[in-house]
């Protein structure tokens, strides 16, 4: 790994950033080889954990999908070859119904950086429940002591506007660089999420797919909207060439790790050049750190890379794990457009709404959450049990002459087995012919890890947090080794 050429807060989440050239040559011979699934036989003993351990999980399973479409609520909790449902999360492990036991490495996909249900936060929350209640749709004393702490901390945040979730976030922030640029056209990295609104569901996961899943959603949603492949600063260029003469770009929108969290993860330079190129062609540039924000860095991957932004999109580690988790950050001249009340005394503005937005729980769990952040060194002490994880599967996988591949930014791990989301429409004979069967490789492989007690993020990308010490990391690389040796 090669160590980024700024110095490092001492606070970072990241100690290292990963060798994208090395990665990306490895990434590419992954999916230019046949899967490495787990034997059949193997297999089978997975099949037979589930059936056996967790016959709670699977009857409800089974109720869930008569009420529920697909059974399950949101992504995360979808598992082959039925989801688990969860009674107890404490720190670093989570409890299913039938009583099997489990590291927790999903982190509800991301926020509990702290690890799960801290008994400080929660507290707070509890005192403010009994005091004020969930809502009253009035001013509170944490909405101005979160939005004081997050301009803190983040370095391009004069003012912050909290709304429900990373979705609307995005929508907002779209929004607000239309009205105040008084442009139309939106540039997004191909293969990036930004939440499922009408606009941005185009080009996700895979780079080049365009409108593939925007079932249900008029092709006018997103005329706008266009996206380029990743790291190609070139590319990206001659959009916002063309898209001067018809107008101009109101924003370029980018996971600063990379694509879908760092699965494709963005060369070092590669933010500070989308700067300049928002400098020169006059469109803004919004950072999605609703995963980055507040994991990688108390100051977010901004932060990290030194690189400010225009606007800051915020989710996930906002508040910890409780709902309504999302915000819009910026410049003052910028965020002004977002002013609330009714009436034109504030000018032209981008409107947002939200009935149960900054309501008073939310807030003081996102305030306290940031502030045992802070006092606990948190970002860091999860980094570096990302890094000890990552270079434990990496000798693991090395030892055993396996093409897995696996790489850290800080305290998100990326393991790709199958490599399924790094497949390319520029191949579409390959993408057609092989995308189901490594799609069933990554879920058998989750399967596996969740039959070992590991759960993780669709077996491919695992969230250290605080509350993993080097026994729990040590512990979970000896059953990633037991998995690994089913392939053999």
């Amino acid at each position: 790994m090669n160590a980024p050429t700024a110095p490092i807060p001492a606070t970072s989440g990241i100690s290292r950033w990963p060798d994208t050239t090395a990665v990306d040559a490895r990434l590419k011979a992954l999916i230019t080889q046949p899967i490495r699934p787990i034997r059949r036989e193997h297999m089978q003993k997975v099949h037979d954990y589930f059936e056996h351990n967790c016959r709670a999980s699977k009857q409800l399973a089974g109720r869930a999908a008569e009420v529920i479409p697909g059974g399950i609520q949101h992504n995360l909790a979808f598992n082959y070859p039925f989801p688990l449902a969860m009674k107890n999360a404490l720190g670093a492990h989570l409890e299913d119904i039938d009583g099997n036991r489990y590291i927790d490495f999903l982190q509800a996909g991301g926020p509990t950086l702290l690890g799960s249900n801290d008994p400080v936060v929660q507290e707070k929350v509890i005192e403010t429940l009994r005091e004020c209640g969930p809502v009253t749709g009035l001013l509170h004393e944490y909405e101005v002591k979160l939005a004081e702490l997050v301009c803190k901390h983040v370095p391009s945040v004069e003012m912050f506007r909290m709304l429900a979730s990373g979705t609307e976030s995005v929508m907002g922030a779209i929004r607000l660089a239309r009205a105040y640029t008084n442009k139309k056209w939106i540039i997004k990295i191909g293969g990036a999420y930004h939440g499922w609104s009408d606009q941005v569901v185009y080009g996700m996961r895979i780079p080049g797919t365009g409108r593939r899943e925007a079932l249900g959603i008029p092709s006018g949603s997103t005329s706008y909207t266009q996206e380029s492949f990743p790291n190609d600063l070139a590319a990206i260029r001659r959009r916002l060439w063309l898209n001067r003469l018809r107008g101009g770009t109101a924003a370029i929108i980018v996971e600063p790790l990379g694509p879908e969290s760092g699965t494709r993860p963005a060369h070092k330079d590669f933010n500070a050049n989308l700067r300049k190129l928002c400098d020169e062609f006059g469109a803004l540039l919004i950072f999605d750190e609703v995963v980055s924000g507040f994991r990688v860095g108390m100051g977010g991957a901004q932060g990290y890379f030194g690189v400010m932004p225009d606007l800051t999109i915020f989710g996930k580690c906002l508040t910890g794990g409780y709902p309504m988790a999302g915000g819009i950050g910026g410049r003052r001249d910028i965020m002004m457009m977002l002013a609330g009340g009714i009436g034109g005394k504030q000018g032209k503005r981008a409107f947002v709404g939200g009935t149960l937005t900054a309501n008073p729980l939310s807030c003081v769990a996102g305030y306290h959450t940031l502030l045992e952040m802070e006092k606990r060194n948190a970002c860091a002490i999860a980094g570096r049990a990302g890094d000890r994880m990552a270079t434990g599967l990496a000798q693991i996988i090395e030892r055993l002459g396996l093409p897995y591949v696996v790489y850290n930014q800080g305290s998100v791990v990326h393991l790709q087995t199958s490599g399924v989301l790094l497949l390319n429409v520029r191949n579409p004979i390959q993408l057609m012919r092989e995308v189901n069967p490594r799609k069933h490789m990554m879920e058998e492989m989750g399967a596996a890890y969740m039959a070992h007690g590991l759960v993780t993020l669709a077996g491919s990308r695992l969230y250290t947090s605080a509350a993993d010490t080097d026994e729990i990391v040590d512990e979970a690389l000896n059953r990633f080794e037991d998995v690994f040796k089913m392939v053999m």
